[in-house]
């Protein structure tokens, strides 16, 4: 299939840079394929499309605060005072102790040897490889980074979000369910659940399981391909638990369905052979689901990975 048949027009003012007041508040359009038909609810009226022995899957990834911000060391001072400027990381992939592969900006600037500097100099990270747009960097030994963002990150909000990140957002960008730390993007599709909601939805004899898949910033990388069988999906790590596992297969078998939420869930679900690893699975049409008959997902960008799986 041609790139361009992913393509419509995204007005930018409809896309909300604030999430409502109440999760559950949020808009709900469900598509029944098999009826054609299309109904606006509240994400609130969820609980209703669910029967008894459901099982509903949940993506458990918790988010770091994987965006810092500090100023490049001078080593030799400028006549004119230029150096020791504003420099962003953006954490992708811990590769051994305190050494990470992170994205820049600016990347130009930060070169091989360069330190940056975080809170005056308490603690810095170093350059040892430029990659391009990515740098490989390792903190010094003076303490673990992933304390350091724990205190100091910021909020790792989405590239269509045009502000920056606020008190409200370390709530908001998180699911209620979040456990397992290590995404740098948040498995939006679940941000609309409540813990009252999912009460009820378990209340109806719902199983909800749960599966870890933690989303990098790959996850926003566009396809560059006309012809989108070219592309090249990005890796991200999973651990699908046994007892998930066991309480899908046995929905499927009673003939109950599977709701899967977030597209994370369902390409570990349609990857899955093992309990963990790494998945850079590709769906688009005309792909046939194995694992899972419902989908809640987001909406999703133009010419998007995400799109075509949907």
């Amino acid at each position: 299939m041609k790139l361009s048949d992913f393509d419509y027009h995204l007005p930018r003012e409809l896309i909300a840079q604030y999430p409502c007041a109440e999760r559950s508040n949020s808009r709900l359009l469900v598509l029944e394929r098999a009826k054609k038909r299309i109904t606006h609810r509240s994400f609130a009226d969820i609980v209703d499309y669910f029967s008894a022995q459901d099982c509903l899957v949940l993506n458990d990834t918790r988010v770091i605060w994987a965006r810092m911000i500090g100023k490049r060391e001078i080593v030799h001072p400028h006549p004119r005072g230029v150096g020791g400027g504003k420099q962003e990381i953006f954490f992708l992939e811990n590769l051994s102790d305190n050494t990470y592969r992170v994205l820049a900006k600016p990347a130009k600037k930060l070169t091989v040897g360069t330190k940056v500097l975080f809170e005056n100099g308490l603690f810095w990270a170093i350059v040892l490889a430029d990659q391009g747009m990515t740098k490989v960097i390792k903190f010094s030994a003076n303490g673990d980074a992933q304390d350091f963002w724990r205190k100091l990150g910021r909020v790792p909000l989405p590239p269509y979000i045009k502000r920056e990140p606020e008190d409200l957002d370390k709530e908001r960008y998180q699911t209620v369910y979040a456990r397992a730390e290590g995404a740098t993007a948040a498995a939006t599709a679940g941000l609309h659940f409540t813990g009252e909601l999912l009460e009820a939805i378990e209340a109806r004899g719902v199983n909800i399981v749960y599966l870890t898949l933690h989303i990098n910033y790959g996850t926003f990388a566009p396809v560059k391909f006309e012809d989108i069988s070219e592309h090249k999906m990005h890796k991200e790590r999973f651990i699908l638990p046994g007892k998930t596992k066991e309480t899908i297969n046995a929905a499927r078998e009673r003939g109950n369905k599977v709701f899967a939420v977030g597209t994370t869930s369902v390409r570990v679900l349609e990857t899955c052979a093992g309990s963990q690893g790494w998945t850079d699975l590709f769906i688009y049409p005309p792909y046939r689901f194995k694992a899972v008959e419902c989908l809640l997902t987001n909406f999703h960008f133009p010419k998007s990975t995400l799109l075509m799986l949907v």
